[in-house]
């Protein structure tokens, strides 16, 4: 029986571009570009995307520009997916175009930044960066003439929608859905229950590859911790550097850094390709709906390299993420979100007139979503220098 990990012809079970359940708005056809290869120009083209350059992976802008931003971290995952699609013969400008647009709706500074505006939000129904990643690409955007958001294929906004699997489960309360969600139109046609297309499932563990990696190099680059101290806790770690050192025993530091994360994620890569092939072995899918009828996902990690993992996601938590320092930085960033989030549903005279005019009075619920909509789309420098002109008169002078 042919390996999964060989092919290298379009699988049956892939998403079919010319067999899309379409578009909210009907489009003619591109001669030149398929459904898919069109959605992920429109997000790559949209101005969400272009201020991903400006927000905080886990260090604010402001820290250095060495460190990963949601843009790069964006390209990075994009990468991955795109690599592991290949081999799996599902469609590749799908897998790249969801990659690429799952951090469309994050805030600025992190999930110190989103954890701020969903406390704000909570009397107002809640905020969730997915959701509002739906809510960017069906209305926030205005770049065309014949419609709002970007009027992307379905597969796209289910694959946005269940990247991370099933929204609702059996007996789940609609109600219990982010509120932006409930507010797209006709929300129920996305299948909230059922998993998504293989596409998705390979976007999504593309962009745990990338994080995982990624943050082991931003965190050693920042001085947070060092080589012996994860390879001492995490032995995935320790084996790679013990290998990297027996094949460049003469390498700097630096560059064995970067040997083990190409051979960390390398690694993973495998491991999800190995394990994709069992798991589709196994259900022997005949379509994309197959697999979305299935109540697991088919393209993830092995159970065994999840026990791997445990140490790795124990130590980055510990050392990277409640370190004192990113503690500090998002401590404050938490505070410039919620100040200028309450200042401004109080005052909404205070906001820029394009903003202001669709606002309804202080207090007012959908002032509360339009604030939260302006905020949510900051960059970290944009929302440092607003706070600093609105709460200092040498701010506001100097701005």
């Amino acid at each position: 029986m042919e390996s999964f990990l060989s092919i290298r012809k379009r699988a049956v079970f892939a998403s079919d571009p010319y067999n899309s359940r379409g578009r909210r708005i009907s489009q003619p056809p591109s001669s030149e570009r398929s459904p898919y290869q069109r959605d992920k120009d429109r997000i790559i083209h949209c101005s969400a995307f272009r201020r991903l350059k400006g927000k905080t992976q886990v260090f604010v802008s402001h820290e250095g520009d060495y460190y990963r931003t949601r843009l790069t971290h964006s390209l990075e995952v994009a990468q991955i997916a795109r690599s592991i699609a290949r081999v799996l013969g599902v469609d590749e400008d799908l897998s790249e175009c969801l990659a690429l647009a799952h951090d469309l709706g994050h805030p600025p500074f992190g999930h110190s930044g989103e954890e701020a505006l969903a406390e704000c939000m909570k009397p107002y129904g809640g905020f969730d960066h997915n959701a509002q990643t739906l809510r960017i690409v069906e209305s926030l955007e205005h770049r065309y003439a014949s419609f709002d958001g970007l009027n992307l294929t379905w597969e796209t906004l289910e694959g946005i929608a269940k990247h991370n699997g099933p929204v609702l489960k059996a007996g789940d309360n609609s109600d219990d859905l982010p509120w932006a969600l409930r507010a797209l139109e006709n929300w129920e046609r996305l299948e909230l229950m059922t998993y998504a297309g293989p596409e998705a499932q390979v976007a999504a563990i593309a962009d745990d590859i990338a994080y995982n990696n990624h943050d082991i190099d931003d965190g050693l680059r920042a001085g947070l911790f060092t080589v012996d101290e994860i390879s001492e806790q995490v032995p995935l770690v320790k084996d790679a550097f013990e290998d990297v050192w027996k094949r460049f025993p003469d390498t700097s530091e630096n560059r064995a850094i970067h040997e083990v994360i190409r051979d960390l994620i390398g690694y993973m890569i495998k491991d999800v390709l190995d394990e994709a092939g069992r798991r589709l072995e196994a259900v022997n899918p005949q379509s994309a709906d197959d697999i979305r009828a299935l109540d697991h996902a088919v393209i993830d990690f092995s159970d065994g390299f999840r026990e791997f993992e445990k140490p790795l996601r124990k130590f980055l938590y510990k050392n990277m993420y409640r370190h004192y320092k990113v503690n500090r930085m998002m401590g404050q960033a938490s505070r410039v979100v919620q100040e200028l989030f309450e200042l401004f549903i109080e005052d909404p005279d205070i906001l820029p007139t394009e903003i202001r005019k669709d606002c309804n009075g202080p207090n007012d619920h959908l002032t509360a979503r339009v604030v939260c909509d302006y905020i949510a789309g900051m960059t970290d420098s944009f929302a440092i220098a607003e706070h600093r002109k609105l709460f200092s008169v040498t701010g506001y002078l100097e701005g």
